[in-house]
C-alpha cells in the first residue's frame, strides 16, 4: 500500500474525506492528516509519503507553496490539489510545478476515488518500469556466466558461510552436491620447461604473461580440462587468478576415493594438453575436504603445491600431501572467524561473544592438532583482538593493567580451558569498554545538539540539517541517537524548547503575541498560536491571563 497524507484546514471536509473513501481498497494508507500547510510540511518530512492530497487555500502555508517545497525536496511524491471553482484560475499557475491531479470542489467521494485510482496506476507503472522484471531477467541471464565464475572464484579464495554457498549455487545453477571436495590448479609451463630439465624453467613458468596468443592457450586448456572433467564426472572447471581450476565434487567422502577420481582426470588432462596443444602444464593438488566450506583451504594448498615445481620440475602433478608431512588436521583461523570476532567485540552482546569463543575452541581437544598449529591459532586470535583494540583506540595495558603481556601469556597455559577463559575475559572487557565509550560519545553528541538548539531556537531556520552540519554528522545517524537518548525526536525537542520559552515570556513580560512568536523562532504569528494551543491546551492570550490571575 502507498502512503498518503491529507492536508485540509476545514475539519468537517477533512474528516468527511477520511470517512467516505475506502483507502485500502484504493491501495493507500492515510499515515497522517494536517490542518495547515506548515503542519503538512513537518508530516511529510516525517513520513516521506507517496501521495499528498492538499487543499489549495490553507493557513500558514498554502497548497501551492507546499507543492513547490514538495517538488524540491521529494520530487517523486505525487500531488493532488483540492480547489474551488473560483480558485481554479489561480490553481492553473501550479502547472509549472507539475501537479499530478486537480479535484474541483465540491466533489463526490467517487470523483476523488477515480483520481486516486488513476494516481495509483501511474505509481504502479513507474515502479514497474524501474523494476522491469522481464528486462532484469534477461540481463541476469546474460550476466549469469560472469556471476557464476565470480562466485566460484570467491568460493576458493575466501571462506564463505555454507548457507551463502548453497543459496548462490542454486541461483547460479552450480552443482555442489557432494561429500568430498578438492581443488587442483593447472599452470601452463614456460616453453623451456618440459620434463623439469631446465632448473630456471619453473620460476619463468610462474611469471607467464598474458598476450592474445597466451589467452588462446588458456582457452584451449580450459576447453580440454572441461571436457575431460565432464567425462570423469570430476567436478567444475574454470579460470581463476591465471590458473585453470578443477573443483572436484565427489559423491564419495573418503580421501582415497576423492583423490583417485581427481588424479585420473588430471593425468588425462595433462597428457591431452601435451598431445594436442604441444604445451606442458604443472598441476598442484590441494587437500581433500569433507565440507564445501573447506575448499578455500584446499585451494591455498594447491597453489602451495605448485611452488614445489622449483624442486621437482614441471610437466607433472604435485599433491600437497606428497610433499608436506601433516600432523593431523590443520587448525585454521580464517577470515570468516576473524571478521566474526572483531564484529562481536565492537557491537555484539556478552552472550554472542560466549557462543563465539565456544565455537573458536570447539573440537580442538578431540582433533589430531599439532601443538605448534594450536599455538599459531592462539597467536592469530590474539592478533585479531589487538587489531580490534587499535581500531577502537583502546590501550589494553590501561584496561587490564601493566602486567598484561598477551604474547607471553599464551605460552603459560597448561589447559585449553584456561586459554579459552582468558580470551573470553579480554574480549568481554573490551566490549564493555567500547560500549561505555560509545554511550559516552552519544551523550556528548546529544548534549552538544541540545546546547546548540538552546542557543539558536529563536532563529526560524534552525533544523535537523543545520544542527547536523554544525556537529559534522549525518542526519540519519543523529536522529536515531537523539531519539534513543532523549526518548523524543529532535523536532519535538525543538518545539518543547520554544514552547517553554514562550510560556516564560508570556508569564514575565508584556510583549505582544507576534513579538513572542518572533523571539521563539516562528516567522508566522498565527502558526505560533496554533502550535501553542496544540501543545499547551490554551491560546497564548488565555495562558497569559491565567498566569496573571494566579499571581493576583
Amino acid at each position: 500500500m502507498y502512503k498518503l497524507i491529507l492536508a485540509e484546514d476545514e475539519e468537517d471536509v477533512r474528516e468527511g474525506i477520511i470517512r467516505e473513501i475506502d483507502w485500502a481498497g484504493c491501495g493507500f494508507e492515510v499515515v497522517d492528516r494536517a490542518e495547515n500547510g506548515q503542519e503538512a510540511l513537518e508530516m511529510i518530512e516525517r513520513h516521506a509519503p507517496d501521495v499528498v492530497v492538499t487543499d489549495i487555500q490553507m493557513p500558514f502555508m498554502d497548497g501551492l507553496r507546499l507543492s513547490e517545497w514538495i517538488r524540491e525536496k521529494y520530487p517523486t511524491t505525487k500531488i493532488i490539489i483540492l480547489t474551488g471553482f473560483d480558485e481554479f484560475e489561480y490553481a492553473q499557475k501550479a502547472v509549472k510545478l507539475h501537479i499530478d491531479e486537480y479535484v474541483l470542489k465540491p466533489f463526490s467521494s467517487e470523483e476523488l476515488k477515480d483520481v486516486l485510482v488513476k494516481i495509483k496506476r501511474r505509481i504502479d507503472e513507474e515502479t514497474a518500469q524501474k523494476e522491469n522484471i522481464q528486462s532484469l531477467q534477461e540481463h541476469y541471464r546474460k550476466s549469469l556466466p560472469v556471476l557464476r565464475e565470480t562466485f566460484l572464484g570467491s568460493l576458493i579464495s575466501r571462506k564463505l558461510p555454507e548457507a551463502d554457498i548453497r543459496e548462490k549455487a542454486q541461483s547460479y545453477g552450480v552443482n555442489l552436491d557432494g561429500r568430498g571436495f578438492a581443488v587442483s590448479v593447472i599452470s601452463i609451463d614456460s616453453p623451456a620447461a618440459p620434463g623439469g630439465e631446465d632448473e630456471e624453467a619453473a620460476p619463468r613458468a610462474a611469471s607467464l604473461k598474458y598476450s592474445k596468443d597466451t589467452e588462446l592457450k588458456w582457452f584451449a586448456v580450459l576447453n580440454i580440462a572441461g571436457e575431460i572433467a565432464e567425462k570423469h564426472r570430476a567436478g567444475l572447471v574454470y579460470i581463476h587468478n591465471d590458473h585453470v581450476v578443477l573443483l572436484t565434487v565427489s559423491e564419495e567422502s573418503g580421501r582415497d576415493e576423492v583423490m583417485k577420481k581427481t588424479l585420473a582426470a588430471l593425468e588425462e588432462i595433462r597428457q591431452s594438453i601435451e598431445k594436442y596443444l604441444k604445451l606442458t602444464v604443472t598441476i598442484g593438488v590441494g587437500t581433500v575436504s569433507a565440507a564445501i566450506t573447506g575448499v578455500s583451504y584446499s585451494y591455498k594448498d594447491a597453489v602451495l603445491a605448485l611452488d614445489y615445481r622449483q624442486i621437482l620440475g614441471c610437466n607433472r602433478i604435485i599433491c600437497i600431501d606428497d610433499v608436506e608431512t601433516r600432523f593431523g588436521e590443520k587448525l585454521r583461523f580464517d577470515e570468516l572467524k576473524e571478521h566474526a570476532l572483531i564484529r562481536c567485540i565492537k557491537v555484539g552482546t556478552v552472550q554472542e561473544m560466549t557462543e563465539l569463543v565456544d565455537e573458536l575452541f570447539a573440537g580442538i581437544q578431540d582433533a589430531n592438532v599439532s601443538f605448534k598449529d594450536y599455538q599459531i591459532y592462539l597467536l592469530e586470535i590474539v592478533t585479531s583482538v589487538l587489531k580490534a583494540a587499535k581500531d577502537a583506540g583502546i590501550d589494553l595495558e590501561d584496561l587490564f593493567g601493566a602486567a598484561f603481556r598477551p604474547f607471553a601469556d599464551i605460552y603459560q597455559f597448561t589447559q585449553l580451558e584456561e586459554a579459552k577463559s582468558w580470551v573470553l575475559g579480554i574480549c568481554t572487557g573490551m566490549m564493555s569498554h567500547i560500549a561505555s565509550g560509545r554511550q559516552s560519545a552519544y551523550k556528548s553528541l546529544v548534549d552538544q545538539a541540545k546546547e546548540y538548539t538552546r542557543e539558536h531556537f529563536h532563529e526560524s531556520d534552525i533544523s535537523v540539517q543545520r544542527v547536523c552540519s554544525h556537529l559534522h554528522i549525518s542526519a540519519g545517524y543523529f536522529s536515531s541517537i537523539f531519539k534513543k537518548e532523549c526518548k523524543m525526536t529532535f523536532v519535538n525537542y525543538l518545539m518543547h524548547i520554544r514552547m517553554e520559552a514562550a510560556k516564560e515570556l508570556l508569564r514575565t513580560t508584556d510583549l505582544k503575541t507576534f513579538e513572542i512568536a518572533e523571539r521563539v523562532g516562528f516567522a508566522e504569528p498565527n502558526y505560533f498560536s496554533f502550535c501553542f494551543k496544540k501543545h499547551v491546551g490554551v491560546s497564548p492570550k488565555e495562558y497569559k491571563n491565567g498566569a496573571r490571575s494566579e499571581e493576583a
